[in-house]
């Protein structure tokens, strides 16, 4: 984008005036700029942290309830919040096995009670059978 152009005024009063204006208004361009990058890194921390505490409150609710509780929340705020393991224990074998959320093909609005329809247990799937699996927790490090 072309600067602006500020026409110079005909009196030595209004040049002096319109070059401090000036530098005051590039001054001020970084001030902002400074606090919109702080602000920004304030807000994804606090969206850090509520996803962190949504987690938590999910893990709480499987250990309580032992069910795939509806609603979850999605992987991405699982990945965001230092969640990327998802375990999960097959509902015939009893194998349990931690999955990297991170490495799944998903829209970013997938919810992580949704994946039980979707992951298998490999150990039954050689025996032809497809049982879902049963989720278990969200972790930090797979176990």
């Amino acid at each position: 984008m072309a600067p602006k152009h500020h026409p110079t005024p005909l009196s030595g009063g209004d040049r002096k005036a319109l070059t401090k204006e000036l530098s005051r208004a590039r001054a001020m361009t970084t001030v902002f700029a400074c606090r919109s990058e702080e602000k920004r890194a304030e807000g994804e921390a606090l969206i850090r942290e509520a996803d962190d505490l949504l987690c938590q409150s999910w893990n709480e609710k499987m250990w309580a309830d032992g069910g795939p509780v509806d609603p979850s929340q999605s992987i991405d705020q699982a990945i965001n919040a230092g969640y990327p393991w998802l375990e999960i224990k097959c509902s015939r074998s009893k194998t349990p096995r931690a999955v990297d959320l991170a490495a799944l093909p998903h829209i970013a609005t997938t919810f992580v009670h949704d994946l039980a329809r979707r992951l298998r247990c490999v150990k039954c799937a050689g025996a032809n059978k497809r049982p879902a699996a049963e989720l278990l927790q969200l972790g930090s490090a797979a176990r």
